[in-house]
C-alpha cells in the first residue's frame, strides 16, 4: 500500500466502513441491493446513507484496492456493476471492527425531546399529539425490525446483524415504555386538561424567571 492509500485509509469516514462492512458477507452486491440492505439493517441502530453515497464510498474502496466491481455479462437484460470486497478490504475492516477506541460514545439527537424541551411555547395538545405520532411511529419502526429479524432468522451468515437487530428490538420497546411515561409526566403538568400551557403552570413555579437549573 502506497503513502497516499495509507492516508486514505486514514481518512476513512464510518459511512465507507458501514459500506465495506455491508460487502464483508458473502456474495457479490449491486450499490442497489446495498442500499436495501443497509434500509433493512443498518438504519435500525445507526443510520442507512443515502444511495449517492454509498456509489461514492464504494469507488473510494475501489481506489484503495478493498472493493473490486465486474459488469455483468450478456445474460442480463440490464448491464449491472456487482461489488465484493477484497482481501486487503476484509483484512482493514477486521482491523477497524476490532479498534475499541473507533467505537465511540452513542449520540442521541431526539427531534421530539427537544420540541418537549420548548413545551412552554406550545399548546399541551398539541404536545400530546407529537408524543401519540411518535407512539404511531415507533411501533410501525418495531414491525419493521421484526420483519428484518424473521429474514435473518436461521440464516448462519446473518448472526450477528440478528443480535443487532435483536437490541433495535429491545431500543425500539424502551422507546414505547419511554413515550408513554412522558404521556403521563405531561398530563400531571396539565391535569384537568385545561389546555393551559406548561410555560404558565411553571412561571408560579418560577417565579422571577430564572433559569430552571443551577449555575
Amino acid at each position: 500500500m502506497t503513502s497516499s492509500q495509507t492516508s486514505k485509509k486514514q481518512d476513512l469516514p464510518a459511512t465507507a466502513w458501514a459500506v465495506l462492512g455491508l460487502l464483508s458477507f458473502p456474495g457479490e452486491r449491486t450499490g442497489y441491493e446495498l442500499k436495501k440492505w443497509a434500509d433493512s439493517s443498518l438504519r435500525f441502530f445507526y443510520w442507512s446513507p443515502a444511495i449517492s453515497q454509498i456509489y461514492a464510498e464504494l469507488r473510494r474502496l475501489e481506489e484503495l484496492g478493498y472493493a473490486a466491481s465486474a459488469r455483468s455479462g450478456p445474460e442480463e437484460a440490464r448491464a449491472k456493476r456487482r461489488y465484493a470486497i477484497t482481501d486487503a478490504g476484509r483484512a482493514a475492516l477486521a482491523g477497524w471492527a476490532s479498534d475499541t477506541a473507533e467505537a465511540g460514545p452513542p449520540v442521541l439527537k431526539h427531534g421530539l425531546l427537544l420540541r418537549i424541551w420548548l413545551g412552554h411555547l406550545a399548546e399541551p395538545e398539541l404536545l400530546r399529539a407529537m408524543v401519540g405520532d411518535h407512539l404511531e411511529h415507533t411501533r410501525d419502526e418495531l414491525a419493521a425490525v421484526r420483519e428484518a429479524m424473521a429474514q435473518a432468522d436461521d440464516v448462519p451468515e446473518w448472526a450477528f446483524p440478528a443480535l443487532a437487530l435483536r437490541w433495535s428490538e429491545r431500543q425500539h420497546l424502551a422507546e414505547l415504555e419511554l413515550g408513554e411515561a412522558l404521556l403521563a409526566d405531561l398530563a400531571e403538568l396539565d391535569p384537568a386538561g385545561t389546555g393551559t400551557s406548561a410555560g404558565a403552570l411553571a412561571a408560579d413555579r418560577q417565579g422571577s424567571g430564572d433559569a430552571p437549573t443551577p449555575g
